[in-house]
Parts: structure tokens; sequence; C-alpha cells
């Protein structure tokens, strides 16, 4: 199972659409995911700024920003 993390902050509707896909796709069992809120540290505030929501991997490696790129989602997953 892979492990994604999803950068978002309160607020944005971009995030929470985003999330709502991801929840959807997660019911699959393919993926577990970690929400974190760039409001929480201003480091986290200084590097995402107003590009949110980011869905990165476990590693760092970003998969997509502002919208789930469900193509490139499915590559990293090897399923696409």
């Amino acid at each position: 199972m892979s492990a994604l993390v999803l950068y978002q902050r309160s607020g944005c509707h971009l995030c929470e659409d985003m999330l709502r896909e991801l929840e959807q796709l997660r019911s699959e069992g393919r993926f577990s995911l970690a929400l974190v809120d760039v409001d929480a540290s201003p480091e986290l505030r200084s590097r995402y700024g107003d590009r949110v929501p980011v869905l990165e991997d476990a590693q760092g490696g970003e998969i997509c920003h502002f919208f789930l790129d469900l193509e490139r989602l499915q590559r990293y997953m090897g399923s696409g």
C-alpha cells in the first residue's frame, strides 16, 4: 500500500474537492492518506503559500497540485 500526503488548508475549496476525490479512491484500499494543514507551521506556509492542495508521495515527490491528476496518480500507483 502506498502512502500519500495531501497538503491543504481550511476554507480552500480546491482542497476540499481533491480530498473528496481521494477519499472515493482510497476506499479501494490501495493507498493511505495523511492530511497536513499548511497553516499549522510557518515553514509549510512559506513552502506552499497559495499553491494548495498539493498531493505528494511519502518521499516528498509531487504527484499533482490544485486539481487531482487521476492519470498521473494511476501511473504512480502502477495501474495506468
